[in-house]
């Protein structure tokens, strides 16, 4: 019974599926490492988006810190860098895009939609108060809600 037991959870041990992965590339020189993720923080993943490179496991962002290392090894500087980068992606793959004619958008754009809201909103508002406008008692509906009110009161006084 043990032995059956025993056999049973190595054949499951071992048909079980490994998820191991090949260790991340690192430069042999710590100095450039560290220079790659510090410039690596300053790039957007274009698969995660809201990841920067450094911190992105997808396969993009791991070819592109690569990439990054070899440059470095080779002895480009980081203004190089980002420029090869800039040329080959555009510039959403900066997280501080510079501020030109094609940026605008960017820089702008969640206070203009703001301010387009805020415009509708207002608008929206002013509108439905010109459309609700108090129409006045009739002499018959006043004295229905006495007598309404009068009638409340006095099962009030009761309890």
């Amino acid at each position: 019974m043990i032995r059956a037991a025993l056999l049973g959870l190595s054949l499951l041990f071992t048909i079980l599926p490994v998820h191991a992965k090949e260790a991340a590339p690192m430069a042999e020189d710590p100095v450039i490492e560290a220079r790659m993720i510090k410039l690596a923080s300053e790039l957007r993943c274009l698969v995660c988006q809201n990841q920067s490179l450094a911190d992105s496991h997808s396969d993009f962002a791991v070819d592109l810190r690569r990439e990054m290392r070899d440059m470095m090894q080779q002895g480009k500087t980081d203004d190089e860098i980002v420029e090869f980068m800039v040329e080959r992606f555009g510039d959403f793959v900066l997280f501080r895009p510079p501020m030109k004619a094609t940026t605008v958008l960017l820089w702008f754009g969640p206070l203009i939609l703001l301010l387009i809201g805020a415009g509708i909103l207002i608008v929206s508002l002013i509108h439905r108060r010109r459309r609700v406008t108090e129409a006045p008692l009739s002499d018959e509906d006043l004295n229905r809600a006495e007598q309404l009110l009068s009638s409340q009161s006095g099962e009030d006084n009761k309890a």
